[in-house]
Parts: C-alpha cells; structure tokens; sequence
C-alpha cells in the first residue's frame, strides 16, 4: 500500500479534530436550520404541485361526466317524449270495440311468440 495515499486517506478521516479537542465546524446552527428549512420547503413545493396536477384532473373528469350526464339527461327527455306519444296512440286505439278485439290479438300473437321462443331456448 502506498504510504502516501495513506497518510492522505488518514489526514482527510481526522481533519475535523485539533488536538485535546473538536475543531468549531464553519456552519452555525441558524445555517443548518435554514438549509433544513429549504429542504422542507422544496418537499412542500412538490407536494403542492403534484396536488395541483391531481385537482386539475379532478376537474376535468368532473367536467366530462358533467357533459355526459347532460347528454343522458337530453337523451331521457327525448325518450319521455317518444313513449307518451306511443302510450297516447295505443290509448285511443283501445278505446274503440273493434280495436280492442285487434290489441288482444296482437298482445296474444306476442306471447305466442315469446313462449316459442322460451321453450326453443331451453331445449337448444
């Protein structure tokens, strides 16, 4: 081993200490207290961001379904009104003797259907 790497090695290891004592180190505890200080700050300069970001999102996404709850909303109103004009229409066609006569003909003709197809669906 090189004795002059070491004695280098060796002096930098005990450079902090004079003898009989401690050598005062150069920062003063007010320095250290602010450099804890900005450490701080910049950990809550990060949180604060990605807080930022995540609200941001947030917002957009509440927006979105904002949007598309307006949509459904306009689609339900549209739907509301199809279906009371078909309820109005099938309203006066049972009012009439002879439309009735055709509206149980037509409802029975549904269920036949429907049972035919119930029964086809359990045995294929």
């Amino acid at each position: 081993m090189n004795p002059r790497g070491y004695r280098s090695t060796r002096t930098s290891l005990f450079d902090g200490i004079e003898e009989g004592g401690i050598r005062a180190t150069s920062y003063s505890s007010h320095e250290i207290d602010e450099q804890e200080n900005d450490r701080a700050m910049d950990g809550l300069q990060d949180r604060v961001s990605i807080l930022k970001r995540l609200s941001g999102d947030i917002h957009e996404e509440v927006e979105t379904h904002n949007r598309m709850l307006d949509r459904m909303g306009n689609d339900m109103d549209a739907s509301r009104g199809f279906l009371s004009g078909t309820v109005d229409k099938f309203k006066m066609v049972f009012e009439t003797k002879s439309s009735r006569r055709m509206g149980t003909l037509i409802a029975s003709f549904v269920a036949l259907f429907l049972l035919v197809y119930y029964l086809t669906s359990i045995y294929l």
